[in-house]
């Protein structure tokens, strides 16, 4: 029964919350040059979010079935899950720590098929607002541009967890943030790499600064 009501009803009842949190939300688009640039887009981008910042983005860009997102093959990944076909996303089970070649193999193939991804630029454990490797490199592999993310709220909960995880209260105002393209050439070199990978932390630092 507890198994039953973790995997087909709290999805449900956390759809709920979500929704009427995040419905009652005024938000201001601190840069909607850069939001047009990549929904007027014919090919494939990533974007690319600190995990802190997932919550009211989770909610932002709801119904859109060409946002795959990577969640794990965990008993947690299972109600993740749910909840995010719910929300209206496609869904990649497999994690960045076990097996990170597959679920990394996952992405690259939905993004050959000129579909879109959301990453977490941090990983699932960090360390907090560093940059991990992994997203640049998908980049490089496929030539698709990274698009930085973001998002701050005037009256919010800051929980006590590793990335301290932002919760916008409900009928505050949002400032959303999204960054320039960072694009990296097929043939990048490992200098190239890592440089990108140092413009794509500070960008959605900088944002996040900017946002408050």
């Amino acid at each position: 029964m507890k198994n039953f009501l973790f995997r087909y009803f709290l999805p449900y009842v956390l759809y709920a919350l979500i929704y009427l949190c995040c419905v009652t939300i005024r938000r201001r688009n601190e840069s909607p040059e850069n939001e047009e640039y990549f929904k007027n887009m014919t090919g494939k981008y990533i974007l690319t979010l600190w995990h802190s910042r997932i919550f009211y983005l989770f909610y932002y860009f709801r119904n859109r079935p060409d946002l795959h997102l990577l969640i794990s093959p965990s008993a947690d990944g299972d109600l993740l899950a749910r909840l995010a076909h719910l929300m209206g996303y496609s869904v990649i089970r497999g994690s960045t720590f076990k097996n990170s070649f597959t679920a990394a193999r996952q992405l690259i193939a939905a993004l050959k098929k000129n579909e879109n991804i959301i990453v977490i630029a941090d990983g699932s454990r960090g360390p907090r607002h560093k940059a991990q490797p992994g997203t640049v490199a998908i980049a490089r592999i496929t030539g698709s541009p990274l698009i930085p993310m973001t998002y701050n709220a005037k009256r919010k909960i800051e929980l006590d967890s590793w990335d301290r995880f932002l919760l916008p209260l409900p009928f505050t105002l949002c400032a959303l943030n999204f960054g320039p393209p960072i694009m990296l050439p097929r043939d990048a070199d490992k200098d190239i790499v890592e440089k990108r990978l140092l413009a794509l932390e500070r960008s959605l630092n900088a944002m996040t600064d900017d946002a408050e």
